[in-house]
């Protein structure tokens, strides 16, 4: 009898992480639409290129390398295990193997589409594939190993419950890298500093793929529970999810209509998406008026992040760094200030008596990731345009990414016409 009711509860869990992964795997498309649409046509097609690419190139990676440094047995740093998912052992607890590899997986390939964003419009396309590999085979799984895989960070109990740092602050910092190292696109910046608007070509598709990467972040959180047990901690993590999109999504508005003279669709969006990587690593840990608040603090933040990047003349076309570096960051700490051990915390949060102690943790961990991963990638950036180029030219740039880079168009049979 009791190993009926195991097998059933096996099987019950398998199919909700299951199922959360496939709608986390959603957020490719959520991802390439926002980013399309927030730039300009004529480079539409290789956006979603380097969209659908980063999930072929994650697979791989992750698939040869990723799963056996993340998980595999080795040492405080990496594992050093489990090649090609060789030897890795093919039960977790209630989990198939491949369940956990697959759930795992969605996740690599969404911290490596983030950085496509803030390259778009001026990055080889031959130069992103590479990028995109490595990431997915060493640089994500390294920090994973870290935080989710029993490595130095998870032995001082820093918690980060669905990846506002493992994903979002390592996609973020990755992305920030890649824009400084890239530079402006032509026609950003005038000389005096000031920035020039270049406006994404369809609002259609950004909100499209905002509405999409929200209903996929119901997979995200809620399924990084990894199994379902009574359904109460789900419910608990989908309503603390929404709220917080909702929170960074109405503050976003409000403050850019009050900064700007007018409500923002990008700017909500983004806050909607700031809100949603905010309480990412705190979701399972934070009652649902914190969530609000958690969520408006990362519409804030990502308003004032756009801003200060365009004033020190860092070109992010969609907002990667502000959305998902920035807010990664701001959610990691966010854990420490208003986490519950009764729901979970190994230790209260500085608001609920706690002291600094798991504050100083999630600060000591988000910040060494974001140095290891900004130190890391400007390696790769640096040596990847020292072997083939980063960048395209002058000449392609101004034709467009669709033509000079793929020879096709993705509005075939409309004439576009851009200035910039």
């Amino acid at each position: 009898m009791e190993n009926v009711i195991y097998a059933s509860q096996m099987g019950i869990d398998t199919l909700w992480v299951m199922l959360a992964a496939f709608m986390v795997f959603i957020m490719q498309a959520g991802f390439g639409m926002l980013e399309a649409g927030l730039i300009r046509a004529k480079n539409t097609c290789n956006i979603l290129m380097n969209n659908f690419l980063d999930f072929c190139m994650a697979s791989m990676g992750f698939f040869i390398f990723g799963y056996a440094i993340m998980f595999g047995s080795g040492n405080a740093f990496m594992g050093l295990k489990g090649w090609f998912l060789s030897g890795a052992q093919h039960s977790s607890g209630s989990m198939p193997f491949y369940a956990t590899w697959f759930f795992h997986l969605v996740f690599c390939g969404a911290a490596a589409t983030i950085v496509a964003g803030g390259v778009a419009e001026r990055m080889k396309f031959k130069a992103y594939l590479i990028y995109s590999f490595l990431i997915s085979a060493t640089v994500y799984p390294i920090v994973g190993h870290w935080i989710w895989g029993g490595g130095w960070l998870a032995k001082l109990n820093f918690t980060d419950f669905a990846g506002s740092t493992v994903v979002h602050a390592v996609g973020g910092s990755a992305a920030l890298i890649g824009t400084i190292v890239l530079g402006p696109r032509i026609g950003k910046y005038n000389q005096d500093g000031s920035a020039n608007a270049i406006e994404g070509h369809s609002m259609t598709l950004a909100s499209l793929g905002t509405l999409i990467l929200w209903f996929a972040w119901f997979g995200f959180n809620p399924g990084s529970t990894m199994s379902v047990g009574d359904g109460s901690q789900i419910a608990h993590v989908a309503v603390t999810t929404n709220l917080a999109a909702v929170g960074g999504a109405l503050t976003a508005m409000f403050f850019a209509w009050r900064k700007f003279g007018q409500p923002d669709l990008t700017m909500t969006m983004n806050g909607a998406l700031a809100g949603l990587v905010a309480i990412t690593a705190p979701c399972a840990f934070v009652e649902p008026f914190e969530a609000i608040i958690i969520g408006a603090i990362g519409g804030l933040v990502v308003v004032q992040g756009t801003v200060f990047l365009d004033k020190i003349r860092v070109d992010d076309p969609v907002g990667a760094v502000p959305v998902h570096a920035m807010n990664g960051i701001w959610g990691t700490l966010a854990l420490g200030i208003f986490g519950h051990k009764s729901l979970g915390l190994v230790r209260d949060g500085l608001l609920h008596g706690g002291g600094f102690r798991q504050l100083g943790i999630q600060a000591l961990g988000v910040f060494t990731v974001v140095a290891f991963v900004s130190t890391v990638m400007f390696i790769v950036f640096k040596t990847i345009d020292k072997l083939i180029g980063l960048r395209i030219s002058r000449e392609d740039e101004l034709k467009g990414l669709d033509i000079s880079q793929h020879g096709m168009e993705s509005y075939a049979g409309f004439e576009i016409f851009t200035t910039k």
